[in-house]
């Protein structure tokens, strides 16, 4: 009987997709012993996280058709960069795990994790896929100074949506508070240190992260010999 072929990359998402339905169990049977629905957010930051891997597969099929440069293809690379850091601001939720008196404080923690593990993960994903597609039509260098500036945007982006409360969705409703407050901290940085704290913390953070990961991603498959 022939075996149904599923391709690599279905796999991978089928795995993502378990993971993120362990997450979700995790919080259900969180909130069942908890009688509460603290955290709620969390699900909703996951799916968040999913966003920027959505838009960098549709980015990856339009520049098999298109230019980089064409518009469609920029519209689409603009929403991927509005989306990214979403996925790594679910760091940052690790901040509320105290918040709330709840039954068992140290499964709430690996709660946590495995929210957080799979909103990074899948952010470094989309943004492996970016990296490639950058690979295909620049040089190495050039690439890399691309990718660290997209994450040093998304460690700024993170502190905006940490500290002044801003998200992607305001770019659109609220875009001249957005922009006054922005331009508020890269003019004044020294009236608001915490920019920089946070900033380079992140960067520093994600960018030694995905750096292993890029590398574990390109180790040379080990050959299987018959003997």
């Amino acid at each position: 009987m022939q075996r149904l072929y599923v391709s690599a990359r279905t796999r991978l998402g089928l795995v993502l997709g378990v993971s993120s339905l362990a997450s979700l169990g995790l919080y259900i049977a969180g909130a069942l012993s908890n009688h509460d629905s603290a955290f709620a957010y969390l699900p909703w930051n996951l799916f968040l996280a999913w966003v920027p891997l959505l838009i960098a597969l549709w980015l990856e099929r339009v520049l098999a058709r298109k230019l980089w440069s064409s518009w469609y293809a920029l519209v689409v690379t603009t929403l991927w960069l509005l989306f990214l850091p979403n996925a790594f601001y679910m760091i940052s939720d690790f901040i509320h795990i105290k918040e709330a008196g709840r039954v068992d404080l140290l499964y709430d923690v690996v709660m946590f994790t495995s929210f957080i593990f799979n909103g990074v993960l899948l952010g470094f994903l989309s943004l492996y896929i970016v990296h490639r597609e950058l690979l295909r039509r620049a040089a190495a260098q050039t690439v890399t100074m691309l990718i660290g500036l997209v994450l040093f945007l998304c460690s700024f982006a993170i502190y905006i949506g940490r500290e002044l409360r801003w998200n992607s969705w305001d770019i659109l409703v609220n875009p001249a508070s957005l922009l006054f407050d922005v331009s508020d901290r890269i003019l004044n940085p020294r009236q608001h240190p915490d920019v920089v704290t946070t900033t380079i913390s992140f960067f520093v953070l994600l960018s030694t992260i995905y750096s292993v990961l890029w590398f574990m991603a390109r180790l040379p498959r080990p050959q299987h010999t018959k003997e």
